[in-house]
């Protein structure tokens, strides 16, 4: 069964931390207090998923995000 439920965009820290305007140290940071989830590939490889990144820090900071 097929929906209409777009595919997550599942990004790399180095991609992730461009599009927030962040370096990605942060990105490491926020991870490692669990403020933004990620998904572990490997030991060394961990996948964001974009919006929900961007849904939990519009939240946590109370802010709008620019939408490009």
């Amino acid at each position: 069964m097929k929906t209409d439920t777009p595919e997550p965009t599942l990004i790399k820290k180095r991609e992730l931390a461009q599009r927030l305007s962040v370096s990605p140290r942060t990105i490491e940071e926020w991870t490692q207090k669990r403020i933004i989830p990620r998904i572990a590939v490997t030991a060394r490889l961990n996948l964001y998923n974009f919006d929900e990144v961007l849904e939990i820090l519009e939240k946590r900071y109370k802010v709008a995000a620019i939408q490009k």
